[in-house]
């Protein structure tokens, strides 16, 4: 995977909505998220469990020093019963709210997405929970929800410095 950081990738710091897009699956359903916020993909391992920890919050993993916790967004999302099989993977993100895993059911590519391609979902927000969506992408291939996942983790207020505190 090419790294990318805020000064190279074109929807950075813009705004706009249009730029390159990690799409990945949550049972059948497909979103995509900013890029330059993905600092790795890895499987899914061990964790530490965390007492009282939110249910979505799997745990942490010690990242090369650094605690990070460990979010499952199918459960967070309140989709289908979590399953954990070799596709399982974990997006290592790197947000201004701090660096966390999310487990995904699977990472599938990386696509530009464009503005235009982006519809509101002001629509659907009396219908939940739907601060944390950018928009839906209208695709060749589908339609993507485009989530903003730094809002996903500052809804949690977790980070690595809240939870070596703890």
């Amino acid at each position: 995977m090419e790294a990318h950081t805020p000064d190279t990738n074109p929807a950075a710091g813009r705004g706009e909505g249009a730029g390159e897009y990690l799409v990945f699956a949550l049972g059948a359903e497909e979103y995509a998220m900013d890029i330059a916020l993905a600092r790795e993909i890895r499987g899914y391992g061990a964790v530490t469990r965390i007492a009282c920890a939110p249910d979505c919050v799997k745990g942490v993993i010690n990242l090369r020093g650094t605690i990070v916790p460990i979010i499952d967004l199918r459960i967070r999302f309140a989709l289908e019963e979590a399953r954990y099989d070799h596709v399982t993977s974990v997006i290592i993100v790197e947000a201004p709210s701090g660096v966390a895993g999310v487990v995904v059911d699977g990472v599938s590519v990386v696509t530009r997405i464009e503005k235009s391609q982006i519809r509101p979902v002001a629509e659907l927000e009396r219908a939940g929970e739907t601060h944390y969506l950018h928009g839906i992408a209208v695709l060749d291939e589908g339609l993507v929800a485009v989530i903003d996942i730094d809002r996903v983790l500052r809804d949690l207020r977790l980070n690595s410095e809240t939870l070596q505190a703890a």
